[in-house]
């Protein structure tokens, strides 16, 4: 049987990616019959507060993450915790990918990494989507930092609702479908998407279809930009029923690919 083994870069609080990513690869493998098959690896960085204090040392942290995974045939790596990224300055994903791939190459294994910060500024722009809404888990002044750091990436933020919950545990236990009643008082006119959970931590899985059908506009997270971004990188059409618009058969866009396959 053909696997693609899934490796990840998780916070040690993370609770989410490796839940909601597997289900998206699961879902795929239900609707592509005779593909490959999927087993999912991590490494983790110890976080538990989300602040800027502790976003930076566990940043620190992803490159000996980096290495352990290298020793495991991962096909391609997921880092999976978007403030990190976006609270170390903008654009900075693009040298968080490079040198983590650079580490991967140094261990001997080429492969791909993404992050989730790049993952969902580059699948929206590929998408065609210039403006949009967003539910953050953050405190304010983080959920304004990735605020800034998409529109630095050439995206409108309209609107943006911050849940200031700073407890990563926490984040990863609420219930995905209270966002269905944060939508009532997120401002979605005249945007183009809308980014139901702008957080690998905070689940939103479950209420992404759902919330897509109520706004009649695309709905998509961090976790379903980063999933289609790693499925793109692999060589697998990025289609998984019930998903909302980013995974579904009507997007053809193709983002840029990830930077150890770029050069």
């Amino acid at each position: 049987m053909d696997f693609r083994r899934i490796g990840q870069i998780v916070p040690s609080s993370n609770t989410t990616m490796e839940t909601e990513i597997p289900a998206l690869f699961r879902g795929w493998e239900g609707h592509h019959r005779g593909g490959p098959r999927f087993t999912f690896h991590s490494s983790r960085m110890r976080m538990k507060k989300v602040s800027k204090a502790e976003l930076a040392a566990m940043d620190r942290d992803s490159l000996r993450c980096a290495a352990e995974l290298a020793d495991a045939p991962v096909d391609v790596v997921g880092y999976a915790c978007l403030v990190a990224i976006m609270s170390m300055g903008l654009g900075y994903h693009r040298e968080s990918e490079r040198n983590l791939a650079a580490v991967m190459r140094d261990n001997g294994r080429d492969v791909s990494v993404v992050t989730s910060a790049g993952a969902l500024v580059d699948e929206l722009k590929a998408a065609g989507f210039r403006k949009i809404s967003l539910i953050a888990p953050y405190t304010p002044m983080l959920t304004g930092l990735v605020v800034d750091y998409i529109k630095n990436e050439g995206i409108d933020v309209q609107h943006h609702i911050a849940l200031s919950i700073e407890d990563n545990v926490a984040v990863g236990a609420r219930d995905p479908l209270l966002l269905l009643d944060d939508i009532e008082r997120l401002d979605t006119r005249g945007v183009d998407a809308v980014v139901l959970s702008a957080c690998v931590q905070m689940q939103s899985l479950a209420a992404i279809q759902r919330a897509e059908d109520k706004l009649g506009l695309p709905v998509t997270s961090t976790s379903i930009c980063t999933t289609r971004r790693m499925m793109h990188e692999i060589g697998l059409d990025p289609v998984v029923p019930d998903a909302g618009y980013m995974l579904s058969a009507d997007n053809k866009s193709t983002a840029p690919r990830a930077t150890a396959l770029a050069g």
